[in-house]
């Protein structure tokens, strides 16, 4: 549990995979830009927000990485309202996906530090 505590003050990164099947990539791209990532970047404590596209064709061909102040963010009232239950639209994009891979990390401590 002390291990669970100390981890909510580490800055946390939010890694979101995916893929789309080509019909429906200007509707994603779209969705992405003029609603969901501004509605995660007015949450408190999202700190940053970057998309990248995969550069040799690989799937998963999107990539999104979201800084963090802390894992407690994606607990907070404002996270919650937004994914607890998703509006239509954002449930409507999640349907499209192939691939949709979500993994929350916490920084790592320099040794000694």
């Amino acid at each position: 549990m002390a291990e669970e505590n100390a981890n909510e003050k580490r800055r946390a990164l939010l890694h979101v995979q995916m893929d789309v099947p080509a019909e429906h990539e200007a509707e994603l791209n779209d969705w992405y830009w003029n609603e969901h990532l501004p509605e995660r970047l007015a949450v408190p404590g999202f700190l940053s927000g970057r998309r990248f596209e995969a550069a040799d064709g690989v799937s998963p061909k999107y990539l999104a990485v979201y800084d963090l102040e802390d894992l407690s963010v994606l607990e907070s009232p404002e996270y919650r309202a937004l994914v607890n239950p998703p509006d239509p639209h954002t449930k409507a994009i999640g349907r499209m996906l192939n691939t949709n891979l979500r993994r929350v990390y916490v920084e790592m401590p320099r040794p000694g530090a």
